[in-house]
């Protein structure tokens, strides 16, 4: 049987959201100094395989809703895909960047 194309992004969701789990648990862990905290947070933004991180890889994501929308909207005026672009370019510009920020404030040596 095949799935649908709804069905695989929603098993898909699913499993991210089991991995950022994951994470969440362990940045709560009691025994995550400052330094594994910078390095955390450094991967979510700038993770070296495969290149990229998953702010990086969410930002992505939006960007091509953003581009199937322009070709689909209705009168093709903007207003679905401009929200889309903007919201990736605030996940990128402010979410990653202050990230970077709070990972170097945590542990200066290993700058992005």
């Amino acid at each position: 049987m095949s799935r649908t194309r709804l069905e695989r992004v929603r098993a898909a969701v699913g499993i991210a959201s089991l991995a950022l789990q994951q994470i969440e648990d362990d940045l709560s862990a009691v025994d995550v100094d400052q330094e594994e905290l910078a390095a955390i947070l450094r991967e979510l933004v700038e993770d070296t395989d495969p290149p990229g991180g998953f702010i990086p890889a969410l930002a992505q994501l939006v960007t091509v809703a953003a581009r199937r929308t322009e070709q689909i909207e209705p009168d093709r005026d903007g207003d679905a895909s401009c929200p889309l672009h903007e919201a990736a370019a605030l996940i990128t510009d402010n979410a990653g960047e202050r990230l970077i920020w709070a990972a170097r404030a945590l542990h200066p040596q290993g700058d992005i």
